[in-house]
């Protein structure tokens, strides 16, 4: 009834797999493949026990080997009875097909054959035809998996713990691929011969590393191998653009296994397990959370379990202020910052009592130096309201208060309001120098705040420095005046002295005074920025200070189109009218002159807000054509200046709104930690400018040790004898601890992993059993079934032969009993 699915007459898609023609098999090897294809288990019993020339490793016209269709049909007893012939090749095919489709038992059944013993052949891959020759199809047609997938990761792919387990008890492993610039020359010959195979060799095992099957079996710290991992796979994603997508995503698998893990965790000691490793020191620095700030894990960081810790070491010692209201929590700010001088002048004095400490606090250490930058803020404000009491003396009016006195002796001393200002700016300055000191100078560049608080500094020094410099030059000018008795009201000063006499009208554009002035105003703008820093603190306006942020981004990015098109219009207009200077309504684009190239940059500026003229571009004579391509320029320059490009700058802004909106909670959260970790380092507890006072800590450090050298000398010396057996007791007890099993020992770190790891796995597991639909359990019915009903077949035949031959001999006595009566 059954038709051999192996026959050379079979037409249709099987004709294109001629490589694989069954023509030259024997009718025995037809009906081996046959009975194998239709799990007749007593048939290939037979076969093999019988016909002991039988060709095992025949292939079908879709070249596959009797040991594929058992794996396929999933017959455990015909995989075991194949695995016995010793002559059976191309076994890898078999596992790897038995691992994709997840059969446990027959991947055990064939991990105990013989051409395993070698691990190897496990975690290499296929393509090393030396020791893969007898487990591989090698023709041109290929085997039916790439060769450059091994079992392992393969198993790791498809995220099979069971068989993954059975693999790394054999010693499997993953071989992690060599960098991505490597020069050696496995790699350079690779990528010369062919870049795709090249590219995917690298890819699969990353596909395997990233598994979360494979990190949780197969490594004793899960947490910190996936971080590094997810980390490695965002910059290859960013250096491999061709498998950008593929990379993101195996970085997002390894992000997303480390919550996975987290939110196993039932208790605070299973939580500060995953945040701070098995090292004490990291349990001091929280580096592993620092790392995963670093690398921008965000929801792991936004995890509750790990805000519920980071809020644990936020109100230390002052729990209790997470409960008041925000008034209360205002109004500390405004006492704190009252009394700044006095908490700083304790905590400098006795950083060891009481409210030392309390100030050291993550959470008031914050307020602190919040109250401080508002102080500053404040100073910033009532120096320009100071202005507008200043001395009355308008723009071209000179005042001095001595006959001897320089008009500029006036305006360019320094207020005192200036000189705390720049107390501050010092206190900041050595803030920073402290955290690049810290802090890894690439690690520091990294940071965006960092960038905007050094041109902040920066621009308030360059302030300041040319404020100086006048105010120098105008001493000397007011020093010689005063050695000289030299009389202000006569015509004839020298110029270097009249100079300084000048109404503010009358002053160099390359006056220091001016730079300064200029430069001041811009810092004190971008001081304002730094409000943004701690606004994430607050859950309102921290999404909105985040997508403040993105929008920036988003205008660095549209600057670059921007100014493409600005200066390609500028161009074509300086070429249609640099001849017609005189000939138009204003200057603009007739020649490169300094102040008619500032012409032209204004009115194609001003041009995107609708504040140019068209008359920019009419000539006074009669070139219509000219004056019409000057219409049309200006015309299309407006077009996709106003009409597409800030429509498109716009649709920028919302999309990056929107993205922010969605994953608002994390956002919000992952910045509030990062705002938060800066002041979990062990850093000055005084806000600036009190940090330019010099620690008392290594003092106190030499004086508690000078009192305990004066100690132990009235007490005596140690015996060295007692020293000595000591020292030979504790080398004696490294030496046993060495000695030692450490894995016959866990660590209290590995046995929370351990029990972590378990959850996760049976988690894993208890959600694929839901997720898995029931064809596979109804293909595996309908085989058992096949099965079944082939072995009652040969039941019945059997029965028929026996019962026929009871018939026969019936018939034949009753013959022989007939011919007895008769006589016959």
């Amino acid at each position: 009834m059954s038709t051999s699915l192996s026959r050379p007459a079979l037409q249709g898609t099987a004709s294109l797999f001629h490589a694989y023609s069954c023509s030259s098999l024997s009718l025995t090897d037809e009906a081996f493949l046959e009975a194998v294809m239709s799990s007749d288990v007593p048939k290939v019993r037979r076969l093999l026990d019988n016909l002991l020339d039988l060709n095992v490793n025949s292939v079908n016209f879709m070249g596959q080997t009797a040991l594929q269709l058992a794996v396929s049909n999933e017959n455990l007893e015909i995989t075991k009875l194949l695995l016995e012939r010793k002559e059976l090749t191309r076994v890898g095919d078999a596992l790897l097909l038995a691992i994709r489709k997840g059969y446990v038992r027959i991947v055990e059944a064939i991990l105990s054959h013989p051409a395993f013993t070698d691990v190897r052949r496990l975690s290499s891959c296929p393509s090393q035809v030396d020791i893969h020759r007898d487990l591989f199809a090698y023709d041109e047609n290929g085997s039916l998996f790439s060769n450059d997938i091994t079992p392992i990761i393969l198993a790791s792919q498809l995220h099979s713990y069971e068989i993954l387990h059975l693999l790394l008890a054999k010693g499997a492993r993953i071989q992690r691929p060599h960098d991505y610039f490597c020069q050696c020359s496995a790699c350079t010959q690779q990528q010369t011969e062919d870049s795709f195979r090249h590219a995917q060799f690298r890819i699969d095992p990353y596909k395997g590393l990233a598994s979360p099957a494979y990190l949780s079996l197969s490594n004793e710290d899960p947490v910190m191998t996936a971080l590094e991992l997810s980390n490695d796979l965002a910059v290859l994603a960013s250096t491999e653009k061709e498998f950008k997508n593929d990379y993101k995503k195996l970085s997002m698998q390894c992000k997303d296994f480390m919550v996975g893990l987290l939110d196993m965790c039932q208790n605070t000691e299973e939580v500060e397990a995953i945040l701070h490793g098995d090292s004490m020191e990291s349990m001091q620095n929280l580096a592993r959370l620092k790392l995963a700030i670093k690398y921008e894990v965000k929801k792991f960081v936004a995890h509750p379990n790990c805000q519920q810790q980071l809020l644990s070491n936020w109100y230390q010692d002052v729990y209790g202020l997470r409960q008041r209201t925000t008034l209360f929590k205002i109004l500390l700010v405004l006492g704190v910052a009252v009394g700044l001088p006095v908490l700083a002048f304790v905590s400098w004095i006795a950083p060891s009592c009481k409210l030392g400490k309390l100030m050291s606090r993550p959470f008031l250490k914050f307020v602190a130096h919040a109250a401080s930058f508002v102080t500053f803020l404040c100073l910033l404000v009532l120096n320009a309201a100071d202005r507008f009491n200043g001395p009355p003396f308008l723009p071209n009016i000179t005042v001095q208060d001595r006959s001897l006195q320089l008009f500029r002796m006036k305006i360019t001393p320094f207020t005192w309001m200036e000189i705390l200002i720049m107390s501050w700016i010092l206190g900041k300055i050595w803030e920073e120098c402290k955290n690049i000191w810290l802090q890894d100078i690439g690690e520091y560049v990294s940071e965006p705040w960092n960038i905007l608080d050094f041109n902040i500094l920066a621009i308030f020094i360059s302030s300041f420095s040319a404020r100086l410099m006048a105010f120098w030059h105008v001493y000397a000018a007011q020093r010689y005046v005063d050695e000289h008795h030299v009389d202000l009201s006569n015509t004839s000063l020298p110029s270097d002295i009249k100079y300084f006499q000048l109404a503010r009208v009358k002053w160099l554009p390359s006056d220091p005074q001016l730079i300064s002035e200029g430069l001041y105003a811009i810092a004190v703008v971008l001081s304002f920025c730094w409000v943004a820093y701690i606004l994430p603190a607050n859950e309102s306006f921290g999404p909105l200070q985040i997508s403040l942020g993105r929008a920036v981004k988003d205008i660095f990015k549209f600057l670059v189109i921007f100014i493409t098109v600005f200066v390609a219009f500028m161009v074509g207009m300086f070429n249609l009218y640099s001849d017609y200077l005189g000939a138009k309504h204003n200057d603009a684009f007739t020649t490169y002159v300094r102040h008619r190239l500032e012409e032209s940059f204004k009115t194609l500026f001003w041009a995107i807000f609708g504040l140019s003229e068209v008359k920019s571009v009419v000539i006074d004579i009669d070139h219509k054509f000219i004056e019409n391509i000057g219409y049309i320029l200006y015309g299309v320059y407006n077009v996709i200046m106003v009409v597409v490009l800030l429509n498109m700058l716009i649709a920028m802004f919302n999309s990056s709104f929107q993205e922010i909106e969605g994953e608002a909670d994390v956002e919000w959260k992952f910045a509030r930690a990062k705002l938060w970790f800066s002041y979990f380092e062990k850093s000055s507890s005084l806000p600036v400018p009190f940090n330019l006072l010099p620690s008392l800590g290594p003092i106190a450090s030499l004086l508690q040790g000078l009192k305990r050298s004066l100690w132990k000398a009235a007490q005596g010396k140690v015996s060295e004898t007692t020293l000595g057996d000591e020292m030979e007791r504790n080398k004696l007890r490294q030496k046993e601890d060495s000695g030692m099993d450490a894995s016959a020992f866990p660590t209290p770190y590995q046995k929370i992993m351990t029990r972590l790891v378990r959850r996760y796995i049976l988690k894993a597991q208890r959600d694929k059993e839901n997720d898995e639909v029931n064809e596979g359990e109804l293909n595996e019915i309908k085989r058992d079934i096949s099965s079944l009903r082939y072995e009652l077949l040969g039941i019945n035949k059997r029965e028929v032969k026996n019962l026929a031959e009871l018939v026969r001999r019936l018939s034949q006595v009753t013959q022989q009993q007939h011919e007895k009566s008769t006589g016959f």
